[in-house]
């Protein structure tokens, strides 16, 4: 089974995030989208270029329940192909599943490394 397949997003904690977008926006460009959800980093598949994706760069602020008890003012979000398989084996590893939601932009499950570091997994919507 292919567990991880790529970087969904990075998502990060901060004091200010208006300020911070617009800092970024303004010294390396990174802008946000429309909808105001972070910025959009899309990419061709390297084995199907006719195949589009994305990574979504965003900012919380400092006190964002999102990121659940982790100890990290970050969030790693990994691309997976079969959230539920994946979620099975990672239940008989000893890894507690903190949470399964489903949407249409793609279901999402989330863990934790031993660390304390909240982990979040998404399956992209199949197209």
């Amino acid at each position: 089974m292919n567990k991880v397949t790529g970087v969904g997003g990075i998502f990060f904690k901060c004091e200010n995030p208006e300020k911070l977008y617009s800092w970024y926006g303004k010294h390396l460009g990174i802008k946000q989208d429309v909808a105001g959800e972070g910025a959009m980093f899309k990419w061709r598949d390297v084995d199907d270029p006719n195949k589009s994706g994305y990574t979504v760069w965003s900012l919380f602020p400092k006190d964002t329940q999102y990121f659940g008890t982790s100890r990290s003012g970050f969030m790693i979000n990994y691309r997976v192909e079969n959230l539920d398989e994946l979620i099975e084996e990672l239940k008989k590893e000893g890894i507690e599943v903190l949470g399964k939601e489903d949407y249409d932009y793609g279901r999402f499950a989330w863990i934790m490394d031993p660390e304390g570091n909240r982990i979040e997994l998404w399956e992209p919507p199949k197209k």
